[in-house]
């Protein structure tokens, strides 16, 4: 769907816009494991304030294609955010309800600014509203693979983004 080198350069210009919006600032940058961890590594490498980081693991999926609805913190943060400038960086905004509920978790935690990044976008889906401050791109409502995104812990690691196809089909 999205060739290698095209989704290096969107990650290359999103940065750009990060580090002129961030400027003077030290952004925090907030992974949502595991999908986003290939674009938060290759967006920080690209960012040119300083950078601190955090990981934080929330769950709705399992092993599922399909959202279940029923959000969970995996894993938490090691930091506090009181009075930074966080930046909370996903893979996908598919439903929006696991960012909608992990990003009123954090603006309650005291950020100075809380944004949001993802890399991909999927509208189509959309069931709570939910509104990235920098997308890399939007993708039509088909089940995404690579650059971090998983069909049952598979294929993470296609450097490219690419599209599962149904056995219907």
């Amino acid at each position: 769907m999205i060739p290698e080198e095209e989704v290096e350069e969107k990650i290359r210009r999103t940065a750009a816009r990060i580090s002129e919006d961030y400027q003077g600032k030290v952004v925090h940058l907030v992974s949502v494991l595991k999908g986003s961890v290939f674009f938060t590594c290759e967006l920080a490498k690209r960012i040119t304030v300083p950078v601190t980081m955090d990981f934080m693991s929330v769950s709705s999926y399992g092993d599922q294609t399909e959202s279940s609805g029923v959000v969970r913190i995996v894993k938490d943060l090691d930091m506090p955010l009181e009075g930074k400038d966080v930046l909370v960086v996903e893979d996908i905004i598919d439903t929006g309800r696991t960012l909608h509920y992990l990003m009123n978790i954090l603006r309650d935690r005291g950020p100075a600014s809380l944004r949001l990044a993802t890399l991909l976008d999927k509208p189509d889906r959309r069931v709570v509203t939910v509104e990235a401050d920098y997308t890399c791109f939007e993708v039509p409502d088909e089940f995404v693979v690579g650059y971090g995104l998983d069909c049952a812990q598979q294929y993470r690691n296609l450097p490219y983004i690419g599209v599962i196809e149904s056995e219907s089909k």
